[in-house]
């Protein structure tokens, strides 16, 4: 497909123009918050949005795209959900840490 039809090696690609690799496009990230059909009643701070105001958590919210989509799929604000308990090769999530100066 998009991406020779697997994930790619992290860091393999070129960054972004804040310089930063992998954002968006080898899977889809698995984020904490659980489904909402808009963003009514979302938390402005930042917080994982689980059940409060009718709150899905059998679906969990992925972000980002995947090597199976289209250029145009591949985006930080695009939203979608899977079922928690699901598992492929299109799904992934991200390690992150913060280091001190």
């Amino acid at each position: 497909m998009y991406s020779t039809d697997k994930t790619q090696t992290v860091g393999s690609k070129k960054a972004n123009g804040l310089g930063l690799f992998d954002l968006s496009g080898n899977v889809y990230e698995w984020v904490q918050d659980c489904w909402h059909g808009n963003y009514e009643g979302a938390p402005e701070d930042g917080s994982a949005w689980l059940e409060e105001n009718d709150g899905v958590c059998g679906r969990r919210m992925i972000r980002g795209g995947s090597w199976d989509d289209r250029p145009m799929q591949l985006r930080a604000w695009g939203r979608n959900w899977n079922y928690a308990d699901d598992r492929n090769t299109y799904l992934g999530f991200r390690l992150a840490q913060d280091l001190e100066p």
